[in-house]
């Protein structure tokens, strides 16, 4: 495998495509409809369509946030018979390394460009301005551009749900939250788990917990935080802890099975993902359809309708939601989709954090 200082190649349907890598998850928000909407693109047919993926902190195989949006890129690869070519991030990248590695995908004729992650904020918004012609897209953030496509989640609402069965499957009042990095899209989780926790126990006592503080975004792909920060709170109380915190979760689920705990996990259907040893104290997970988006965001462009700005995949829309792989919550199904019919039809509006 290939190495330079960008990170790892991964290979791709493209022959001979340099592949590198790119970093974090992030946030932003505005109203819009769940699948692209239509718009105007000059985009080429699928047969021609080379598609160029920038992942977050961890790449494929993180078996959370950058597997979802792998899933949607396997998809459109079968689907409609593009290529690819896929980054991965690096712990400790300036702006400047981010955007040289959109604009190698740029230049070496890929288009759409798709960043996972709102670490690349700045440096779509400056490249973009550079490739007029080519489509971007970044998940996670709202950097504005002409040609700059928004994939954002109702990430606190997801959250929610989950913080709902944390509460009902808490023996102890006592349930944690730990978040990869303190920044604004991770309290949207934070603020969504304990509304949903004190929407049934309005006494349960949340602990939380961040692993990082920006700059530092490794907060993300450091299991080793991730444990100490479970075994912290489950040895004050807890019993069913919550992370939103990418790579750093595995650290999670190891210290709930080693306390006797259970755990949540976030982005895509970890009971399914995690490592088997410890995949069993897994009740739920927070599902983030980043698969559908990114998906949605390729065949709209294949299909000439693409269009800028922000799409927001809501609880409504189905964009988030959470999983009941192992029939751990089917007891308490029931109740949870009461508080989900509650969030869809507005009679609950769950908190953001900001």
């Amino acid at each position: 495998m290939l190495r330079n200082r960008f990170g790892r190649l991964i290979a791709g349907t493209a022959a001979g495509a340099m592949l590198l890598a790119v970093a974090a998850c992030g946030g932003g928000e505005t109203e819009a409809a769940p699948s692209a909407a239509p718009g105007s693109s000059s985009a080429p047919a699928a047969a021609t369509a080379k598609v160029g993926l920038a992942y977050d902190i961890g790449g494929r195989g993180d078996q959370s946030f950058n597997d979802s949006a792998a899933a949607g890129l396997d998809k459109a690869k079968a689907e409609l018979g593009v290529e690819v070519n896929e980054l991965e991030a690096a712990n400790g990248e300036t702006d400047a390394q981010k955007e040289e590695r959109l604009r190698l995908l740029a230049t070496g004729g890929f288009n759409p460009v798709i960043a996972v992650g709102f670490a690349y904020s700045a440096a779509i918004t400056k490249v973009a301005k550079e490739f007029p012609e080519v489509k971007f897209a970044i998940v996670d953030d709202a950097a504005e551009g002409p040609n700059i496509s928004n994939l954002v989640f109702a990430e606190e609402q997801g959250s929610f749900l989950v913080g709902v069965a944390a509460a009902l499957k808490s023996t102890k009042n006592n349930v944690g939250f730990v978040g990869g990095v303190d920044v604004p899209l991770i309290h949207k989780f934070e603020a969504g788990f304990e509304a949903g926790a004190k929407a049934v126990k309005p006494d349960i006592t949340v602990q939380k917990k961040y692993l990082t503080q920006p700059p530092d975004f490794s907060g993300f792909g450091d299991p080793a935080k991730g444990k100490t920060a479970a075994e912290g709170m489950f040895d004050a109380g807890a019993d069913v802890v919550y992370q939103a915190a990418g790579g750093s979760g595995a650290g999670v689920f190891e210290a709930a099975k080693a306390a006797g705990g259970l755990a949540i996990g976030v982005d895509s259907d970890q009971a399914k993902t995690a490592d088997p040893t410890v995949a069993d104290v897994i009740i739920t997970s927070m599902l983030k359809k980043v698969d559908v988006a990114v998906f949605d965001f390729i065949k709209n462009f294949t299909a000439g309708t693409v269009k800028a700005g922000v799409t927001v995949y809501d609880l409504k829309a189905g964009g988030v939601d959470y999983s009941v792989t192992g029939g751990k919550i089917d007891d308490i199904k029931t109740q949870i989709d009461e508080y989900k019919n509650k969030v869809i039809s507005g009679e609950i509006t769950v908190p953001t954090g900001a």
